[in-house]
């Protein structure tokens, strides 16, 4: 079965390509608002029109919402996004918390912050049934969003998802441990349930069809706990330690789904990034639930064909969910300004401590910008 793919731009040096990730996109209904306010030119979500009523007339941008992270995939050959919600009809009715269906405009902020690919298997993927799946894949196409996680068939499910980043064929597999809500009897393709075994045969099926590196992006872990649980690091040291001929089969994970900042870590050689944390969120009772890191590694090519492409470098750039108007905020960036805010400070220690908290920075881990 031939695999899918889209095209990255070029890297400048071809023997070298740099990826970029970020945590869960999660359009409470505060976001939706926000959307529906910068539509309508008042950015005050709480004095612009109610999105959630059929007078709205299907107005949303999430362009503002996502523009902050430009800066961080702008550059870069492959940016990959969780999209961790599923989208409604063009003209609603649109939810947040805790069945959630996102306006579909969505897929094309997420296309105009940069984002080559978008995983899609999270606990929230079957909110809204197959036709939640389906529309969700489709608003995406329309993007021209590349997306693996979520199938509308069997055949879909198969075929590897390969980018093209310099001269490197990318891989980009997306699993999770549960759905809220079950996924009809004959139907598993249409979300990837996280078997280790299954991970890795379908890394080795991506490899087989061309893949030099594979990357798998992986909602589990406990919702509010910065560090990994015990079936966290029991499937990551499974798949590291997973490899074929000498080689890896699985080259960096990528986590998602606790909402609140995790470690970074090298386990068996490999880079695991056990949660991002969450890059678009409401307003929370617990403000960890806005703050995240974007991962992005560095791969270099081998010397000797057919052998490992290498992550040479390692970063993560720390970011929250600004209130009133909800804005993505850089917060390496935020730094550097004359006047750093007493909140942006507080979050940025946070997230570092959280990221650093299994010793990733003795393994070459820094912060970006």
């Amino acid at each position: 079965m031939p695999p899918r793919g889209a095209a990255a731009p070029p890297a400048t040096r071809p023997d070298r390509f740099t990826l970029v990730a970020t945590g869960d996109i999660l359009a409470h209904d505060a976001v939706i608002r926000q959307a529906a306010a910068d539509a309508s030119g008042v950015p005050d979500r709480d004095a612009g029109p109610d999105p959630f009523a059929p007078e709205n007339d299907g107005r949303y941008d999430f362009g503002p919402l996502l523009a902050g992270a430009r800066a961080v995939t702008r550059g870069t050959d492959l940016a990959i996004c969780h999209l961790e919600t599923v989208v409604g009809e063009d003209d609603g009715p649109f939810t947040g918390y805790p069945l959630f269906k996102t306006p579909p405009h969505i897929a094309r902020a997420i296309r105009g912050a940069g984002y080559d690919t978008c995983s899609t298997a999270s606990n929230h993927a079957m909110d809204d049934g197959e036709e939640g799946v389906r529309r969700t894949l489709d608003a995406l196409d329309r993007a021209d969003v590349a997306h693996t996680g979520t199938a509308r068939s069997p055949k879909d499910r198969d075929r590897p998802l390969l980018l093209r980043a310099g001269d490197a064929r990318v891989a980009h597999l997306s699993y999770v441990h549960w759905t809220n809500k079950e996924v009809p009897p004959g139907k598993s393709f249409l979300v990837n349930e996280l078997d280790p075994d299954r991970v890795v045969a379908d890394a080795r099926a991506a490899r087989a069809a061309g893949a030099d590196v594979v990357v798998a992006s992986v909602h589990w872990g406990t919702e509010w706990q910065e560090a990994p649980d015990r079936q966290q690091r029991a499937v990551a040291e499974r798949l590291t330690a997973s490899r074929s001929d000498g080689r890896r089969d699985i080259d960096l994970i990528l986590g998602t789904h606790a909402h609140v900042p995790q470690a970074y870590e090298k386990v068996n050689g490999t880079w695991v990034v056990y949660g991002m944390g969450d890059q678009v969120a409401g307003e929370m009772t617990d403000p960890r639930g806005q703050l995240g890191s974007a991962a992005r590694f560095t791969f270099t090519a081998p010397r000797k064909a057919g052998a490992e492409w290498v992550v040479t470098s390692a970063e993560f750039i720390p970011h929250r969910m600004a209130n009133d108007p909800l804005r993505l905020v850089n917060l390496a960036r935020a730094a550097e300004a004359a006047a750093f805010d007493p909140e942006d400070a507080a979050a940025l220690a946070a997230v570092r401590k959280a990221v650093l908290g299994r010793g990733a920075d003795r393994d070459g881990l820094r912060m970006g910008r």
